[in-house]
């Protein structure tokens, strides 16, 4: 049997070995994770969501309103927090007017049950313009998260429809602050007035088509107060449509405690390649009063700065930068001496290579859907089929509860594809390109031509889907679903 301590308490060991990109001065780290945290008493947290257009300038559109979809009143996303044990009860109402625009929610990395995962047709109705629908569920790990729309989501995560979640309950000792880095792009025209199509030919067939103006929590290259020589923990999560950014800081030693909401045996950041939909938590030792710390994309033709953390105050610690690592999340550990193995490939299709060949970097708008617009990708050869989610395809693959699946996932494309996998967590076990710390994910980025391994206990009985969070490259074919019964 493999344990949790023998699946992750390697990380703190690699971490040391300058394995994870630039050169970074903070020490390696030894502690082991501390056991899962009790959840509190079930009460309830009652949110109201109402999907619509709403007329709302960004920090980042310089004063222009624009056509957002948002959930709330409120440009930015909604921050919804939770204590571990309490249940989220939603009540959601589509507000949308464009006749067929229909929304639902997935709560994005949250192992709940099968009948709240909020994908359409696959387990509820969608939810028409005019209508509403509710979701109920008490979330079984505390980490960051979020939640978006599943259907037409190249345009409606590209207006913005979306929502952090933040369950709290895994911190075994208190840091001294907390912030919240939400990154992404925003697809505007020249001078921000208004959005550039969200969907191309070049972009779907390519690597995506990318935000014309970058933003961290909405505004370009922010400066965010935090206290002076604190500890202070940073929740990074990408939240783009497409970009994969490979986050790092500069100006200050930094520690990551968490990948895609769980804990991880703390390790130094010196950068983190994030595809969309992925997730770090980040304990930063902030620097004495005027000082300040810079986030990095590193993954540019030079280093882009996001945003700027600028201390304030009198000193709050002096010892030794030395962050407690998170308490231990409650998934069943792989037992990788009786799994059985499973293949996924993902492709591209004829048509795919053929439009990737073709379309120059003019390629033609892609008009709103919930469907495939095209058949460029594929899993297993199957590619989602253009019809819509109406119509489901075969599941690609059904598994026995209760088993253990070691999985290798390959990429043949020349293009990254961060695969997400609904309902359950799992563990990444090894690259065929990279050596990466074992960790909990509930998405992975594969390079291209890289074949990446990992393993999960098929526990959440269901149908579950499995996607490329590149959002053209979902809904245009690298989609498919599967069955846990």
């Amino acid at each position: 049997m493999l344990s949790r301590r023998s699946v992750l308490v390697g990380a703190a060991a690699l971490a040391g070995a300058g394995l994870f990109g630039r050169p970074d001065a903070a020490p390696a780290f030894s502690r082991a994770l501390p056991p899962p945290l009790p959840p509190g008493p079930e009460t309830t947290v009652r949110l109201d969501l109402t999907a619509a257009e709403r007329q709302l300038a960004l920090p980042c559109s310089n004063g222009h309103a624009l056509p957002l979809w948002t959930f709330t009143d409120q440009a930015t996303p909604p921050i919804v927090r939770l204590k571990l044990g309490q249940r989220l009860d939603t009540h959601l109402i589509n507000g949308l007017t464009r006749p067929g625009e229909h929304v639902s929610i997935h709560w994005h990395g949250i192992r709940l049950p099968n009948d709240q995962d909020g994908v359409p047709y696959l387990v509820q109705q969608p939810v028409e313009p005019g209508e509403s629908y509710d979701y109920s569920f008490v979330p079984p790990d505390p980490g960051t998260f979020f939640f978006h729309t599943h259907c037409n989501t190249v345009e409606q995560l590209g207006r913005g429809l979306m929502g952090l979640l933040i369950i709290e309950g895994d911190e075994t000792e208190p840091y001294d602050a907390e912030r919240i880095l939400a990154v992404r792009d925003w697809r505007l025209n020249p001078d921000r007035s208004g959005f550039l199509p969200f969907l191309t030919l070049e972009g779907a067939g390519k690597a995506g088509t990318f935000g014309t103006v970058r933003s961290v929590n909405g505004a370009s290259n922010p400066d965010i107060e935090v206290p002076a020589s604190a500890d202070v923990r940073l929740r990074v999560l990408n939240v783009d449509p497409t970009r994969v950014s490979e986050i790092g800081f500069d100006g200050a030693d930094a520690v990551v405690v968490a990948i895609d909401g769980l804990a991880c045996p703390p390790f130094p950041l010196r950068s983190w390649k994030m595809g969309p939909a992925m997730r770090i938590d980040v304990v930063l030792r902030t620097p004495a009063d005027g000082g300040s710390v810079t986030m990095f994309d590193y993954f540019a033709a030079s280093p882009v700065p996001l945003a700027r953390l600028v201390a304030r105050g009198p000193a709050i610690r002096t010892q030794r930068f030395d962050p407690a690592p998170l308490a231990a999340a409650r998934i069943a550990p792989p037992d990788l001496g009786k799994a059985e193995q499973q293949l996924f490939t993902f492709s591209a299709t004829a048509t795919g290579a053929a439009v990737a060949d073709a379309a120059g970097e003019d390629g033609g708008p892609l008009g709103p859907l919930c469907l495939s617009a095209g058949s460029l990708w594929a899993i297993n050869k199957q590619s989602w089929p253009g019809s819509g989610m109406d119509r489901l395809p075969p599941p690609i693959a059904r598994f026995t509860r209760g088993t253990t699946y070691r999985c290798t996932l390959k990429n043949v494309t020349p293009r990254m594809h961060p695969i997400h996998v609904h309902g359950h967590s799992f563990t990444v076990l090894r690259s065929s390109k990279r050596t990466l710390p074992p960790h909990f994910a509930d998405t992975v980025l594969l390079l291209p031509e890289e074949t990446i391994e990992v393993a999960f206990v098929a526990d959440n009985p269901g149908r579950w889907m499995m996607h490329c969070h590149i959002i053209e490259h979902q809904e245009t074919g690298m989609m498919a679903w599967f069955e846990v019964a």
